[in-house]
């Protein structure tokens, strides 16, 4: 299969790794997350799926163990080419799909509803998104709730980018402290030599001046 790819991917992709978000340990606020779009939208498993280049994963999971999937076979990849919910209400029936190993396969597939995971420029990151495995379709509540929630995950990746940049320009005025700082004492100590090559000066003066008498 062949790996869907957006209009803008190199930008995108450059935006997804200003995140700092993938391959990164479990936190609870996103498995919160997804366990309660698993559980509005009645599904068996929920997904923060985030995509790169060449797979998909998993921030967060509910009702799977596998941690991504290639890229190629990813519903998540078709779902980051628009800025609506994606559904696919029966994946055997789906030309996209029907052959694809994640249905034909465990997890065997067949409904997949995905909101992405929009960027305040407006980038598509990946999606919060619900799988079933059985033919279905969501309520409009359901749809408007995964929609909601895809917003939350997104507040949460901005938070976590910016409490991420402030550490780090924290730590880039403590560098530059401990830099002036070290130079602050390199000029105390420089100044302390010129006072004692002063004094050793004058001495001296002091002493010729005597002989002279």
């Amino acid at each position: 299969m062949t790996a869907q790819v957006t209009n803008n991917e190199a930008k995108r992709l450059k935006v997804l790794w200003q995140y700092d978000v993938l391959d990164t340990v479990p936190e609870e606020v996103f498995d919160d997350l997804t366990e309660l779009a698993a559980r509005i939208c009645e599904a068996p498993i929920a997904l923060i799926s985030l995509v790169d280049e060449d797979r998909q994963w998993f921030k967060s999971k509910v009702g799977i163990t596998i941690n991504e999937t290639s890229r190629d076979i990813s519903f998540c990849a078709h779902a980051i080419k628009q800025q609506e919910l994606f559904i696919i209400p029966d994946a055997t029936k789906d030309l996209r799909f029907s052959n694809n190993p994640l249905v034909t396969s465990d997890p065997k597939i067949r409904f997949y509803a995905g909101a992405p995971l929009i960027t305040p420029d407006g980038h598509a990151l990946g999606t919060l998104c619900v799988i079933d495995k059985v033919p279905r379709e969501l309520r409009p509540e359901q749809q408007q709730a995964l929609r909601v929630l895809a917003r939350h995950v997104m507040t949460q990746l901005e938070l976590r980018r910016h409490a991420k940049d402030l550490a780090e320009a924290h730590k880039a005025r403590e560098a530059t402290r401990e830099e002036l700082d070290k130079a602050q004492a390199e000029n105390e100590k420089l100044k302390r030599e010129l006072e004692k090559l002063k004094k050793g000066s004058a001495t001296g003066k002091t002493a010729k001046a005597g002989k002279r008498k």
